[in-house]
């Protein structure tokens, strides 16, 4: 069933959502000009690209159902990685784990736990002057991983040749 099919249905909108009550704050971004874009791309490694994409996963974590937890570590990450934070939304499952995103004006870094498991799988996506590598000191920390694997992806290589 397509997103607006369901709102329109009503379905599901009488049970009371465990999404995080209180909102972030939310940063006014001024947006940016076609010429200011190129300054949005990242260079890792000599290579252009529209973004570094980590692929986070954390093993034997710690707080990976205290929400307050989540939401104070993806604030320092984005504070490390010297990002701008639009908004978070977090989400806490019952009887547990919590799944959220906090967006950036550079992309996103997003989280899934399963604190049964002690397990966690995060993306950090960034663009720009942004440095993502700086988040993965902060989520080992705050969650006592005692095993952290990172994969990265550069987006968007060679961008600048296909724009015509």
């Amino acid at each position: 069933m397509r997103q607006n099919a369901l709102l329109r249905s009503g379905k599901g909108l009488a049970t009371p959502s465990t999404a995080r009550k209180n909102v972030a704050h939310v940063a006014v971004v001024k947006p940016a000009c076609a010429e200011g874009r190129e300054s949005h791309f990242a260079v890792r490694n000599g290579v252009r690209c529209a973004g570094v994409h980590l692929i986070v996963d954390l093993h034997g974590a710690e707080g990976l159902d205290d929400i307050g937890l989540i939401e104070a570590t993806l604030r320092r990450c984005v504070e490390a990685a010297q990002a701008t934070l639009l908004h978070i939304h977090l989400h806490h499952f019952h009887p547990n784990g919590v799944s959220g995103v906090a967006v950036l004006a550079e992309s996103h870094i997003s989280i899934h736990t399963w604190p049964d498991s002690r397990y966690a799988a995060l993306d950090v996506f960034m663009c720009g002057k942004a440095i993502p590598d700086a988040c993965i000191p902060v989520l080992r920390k705050a969650f006592k991983a005692k095993r952290v694997e990172v994969s990265e992806i550069l987006r968007g290589q060679d961008t600048r040749s296909e724009a015509t």
